[in-house]
């Protein structure tokens, strides 16, 4: 659908017009190209875990563990580079030790049935929120449907071709044992994505932002990843009585059409008209802004 028609995203779309109605465009008349504060919402999980009734807070009570701790048979003990991965991740430094993922909860802590492979859904034990979101999205909706697992070859888009048989589980982003936030914003994405506009990305303003963060040159929050549009920081309400920022791990919500986007990535460092001007370019888009 072309900008240049009532109904097209970039004046009235009626499916999704949060970012278009009246009222929102006269809040943000004159808005600068870009904002004098720049920065994503922080994250929250760790922070709220005591107020999550779903996290088992009885099985991995928040408390950092060394290697002394880890409770992976002997046998598996012996990968001390599976053991540094897991040390440098949120989970070691919350409790979560090596048998929440790799027995079933419940069983006896003396004799558990080890799973060199568990499935996504140990990670659901504690991020429902973000697996059920994630099955909503392109990556992950074929699971909700019972049917065989989403690969890049059956992608409509140009994929790196060594990837096109790749499961996309939630370790195809967070690899196992690291499960490394970063390296899934952007590596991830560019690991299976080989269309201009992602291969566009490392020339991009944006990217210059996200390696100046990596770096320790700029302030946390400020670095424009994949992630920090496609699957950006959002608030969500988490049940009746609580909401949290968390990383919206459905694509489609804001995918298609872009002006989704407008409200949960772009306002956070550009004014609106610039964007609502951005998005309406197609080679700008292409060549990643």
């Amino acid at each position: 659908m072309a900008f240049d028609t009532c109904s097209a995203s970039g004046c009235h779309n009626f499916h999704n017009n949060r970012a278009l109605y009246t009222d929102f465009l006269i809040k943000h008349l004159r808005e600068p190209e870009l904002l004098e504060q720049r920065v994503l919402p922080e994250r929250e999980f760790a922070n709220v875990l005591d107020e999550i009734v779903e996290y088992p807070a009885d099985r991995y009570p928040v408390t950092p563990l060394s290697t002394a701790h880890a409770d992976a048979p002997a046998e598996f003990s012996a990968d001390t580079g599976i053991h540094e991965d897991w040390l440098e991740t949120a989970h070691a430094r919350s409790g979560v030790n090596c048998s929440a993922c790799h027995t079933a909860p419940g069983q006896s802590a003396e004799t558990p049935a080890w799973n060199s492979k568990p499935g996504d859904g140990v990670c659901e034990q504690c991020h429902s929120l973000e697996v059920q979101r994630f099955q909503r999205g392109k990556h992950g909706m074929r699971l909700t449907a019972d049917l065989t697992v989403m690969t890049p070859a059956q992608a409509r888009l140009p994929m790196q071709e060594d990837a096109s048989h790749k499961e996309l589980t939630c370790t195809a982003c967070h690899s196992a044992h690291r499960f490394d936030v970063q390296s899934a914003a952007v590596d991830a994405c560019l690991g299976c994505h080989a269309d201009r506009h992602s291969l566009a990305f490392k020339d991009s303003p944006h990217f210059a932002l996200w390696e100046k963060e990596l770096a320790g040159k700029a302030e946390a929050g400020t670095g424009v990843s994949c992630a920090s549009c496609h699957m950006p920081r959002v608030n969500f309400d988490v049940n009746e009585w609580m909401s949290r920022i968390m990383v919206e791990h459905n694509q489609n919500a804001t995918l298609s059409p872009n002006s989704k986007m407008i409200r949960p990535a772009c306002l956070h460092c550009h004014g609106l008209e610039f964007t609502l001007d951005a998005l309406a370019d197609e080679v700008l888009i292409e060549n990643r802004f």
